[in-house]
């Protein structure tokens, strides 16, 4: 029966990243439809009936675009690094959970690749391989802005992981484990998202600085000169780039979805009724592909209304706001759990999400008198 295990591991594993790549190719579709509603523009509309094959043709141009390699590059370095960029994009959502189990000719089928007991960890571990390929990419161009690029690139995604990993942290401690099946099914009774909302905003916050995403796209915008690590890449390279940058935006809503708003689960609310994943397992997959649409959504809406944020900014945003923050958040949540826990009084765990608005507040507080003072000096 061994082969039998291989074979649906393997399958899993296939079926996982052509969701991935079909995903990639949808996205790009509905990311330039949902900008053009915003923005009062027609968006892509030839190509197809409302431009659905406009990802085809634009795949179509990057497969016949020409393949420049630049004098002076080091050329197997410089081919590896698109590759190190886009696998940590595929394999990372090997852990993520789609739905609930079910039975299937006799055998029980799993809606994930594998269960990891520290599911979270690997998520953690596999984000922070995309950082070599990106400032691979930029030293191996041999050019000083590409170089330039990545380094900043580098910095601002390992600035941001810390915040990130605090924020894992907090989604920890409310589950009581780092499975993500198991982070999934504790959140039956209450989403995390209503016990931690300021956890879950300043986690959605990091993961669009993670992913490069407006407002904080930092190595396209290099002062609208250059497109910083991967100015020197063209064609198909250039593609896998692209290529991950979507995935990854997939990548991170499903983690937002499973930690903070129930993964596959159905609102609590709709729990032991008709529309409960416990009832139709069919549900699950069907509830986290509304919850991914609509992060998705809110990602789009923030790049279309946003302006970019300054580079020193960012980086003192990451430092000096968002990690301090989180760690009064980790703490709250601490004190929270302990004073809720037998035989203590379960309803005190209100308290989290009070204290954390309140953090909150203070640091908004002080974010605004600080740009307030900054901005009479300059004057």
């Amino acid at each position: 029966m061994d082969w039998v295990l291989w074979l649906e591991w393997f399958l899993k594993g296939l079926i996982m990243c052509l969701l991935l790549l079909t995903g990639f190719i949808v996205l790009t579709w509905y990311e330039r439809r949902a900008l053009a509603r915003i923005q009062t523009r027609i968006g892509p509309n030839r190509a197809g009936p409302f431009g659905l094959l406009q990802p085809f043709a634009d795949a179509i141009k990057l497969v016949f675009k020409e393949e420049y390699t630049p004098r002076g590059v080091y050329k197997v370095i410089f081919i590896l690094a698109p590759v190190l960029t886009v696998v940590p994009s595929l394999i990372i959502a090997a852990v993520i959970p789609l739905g609930p189990s079910f039975e299937l000719f006799g055998r029980t089928i799993n809606l994930y690749v594998a269960d990891l007991n520290v599911g979270v960890l690997y998520l953690m571990s596999i984000a922070s391989i995309s950082v070599y390929g990106i400032v691979l990419a930029g030293w191996s161009s041999n050019n000083k802005y590409a170089m330039l690029g990545g380094l900043r690139s580098s910095a601002q995604m390992i600035s941001y992981e810390l915040s990130l990993g605090l924020c894992f942290v907090i989604a920890i401690m409310l589950a009581n484990s780092m499975s993500l099946v198991d982070i999934t099914n504790a959140q039956t009774d209450m989403w995390f998202v209503v016990v931690q909302p300021v956890g879950a905003f300043v986690f959605f916050l990091v993961v669009l600085a993670e992913v490069n995403r407006a407002p904080f796209d930092m190595p396209e915008a290099e002062q609208e000169l250059t497109a910083g690590y991967h100015s020197e890449y063209s064609g198909m390279k250039f593609a896998l780039f692209f290529m991950a940058e979507y995935q990854k935006m997939i990548v991170v809503s499903m983690i937002t979805a499973v930690l903070f708003l129930g993964g596959y689960r159905e609102p609590w609310f709709l729990k032991n009724t008709i529309l409960s994943v416990d009832q139709y397992w069919f549900l699950g997959p069907i509830y986290m592909l509304i919850k991914v649409l609509l992060l998705l959504f809110v990602m789009i809406w923030i790049r279309a209304t946003w302006p970019r944020v300054r580079y020193d900014r960012l980086m003192a945003l990451g430092w000096k706001v968002i990690l301090p923050l989180t760690l009064a958040l980790a703490f709250i949540t601490a004190v929270g759990i302990l004073l809720a826990e037998p035989p203590g009084n379960p309803q005190l765990i209100w308290i989290v999400p009070v204290l954390s608005t309140i953090s909150l507040l203070v640091t908004t507080a002080f974010i605004h008198r600080d740009l307030r003072r900054k901005t009479h000096a300059h004057a």
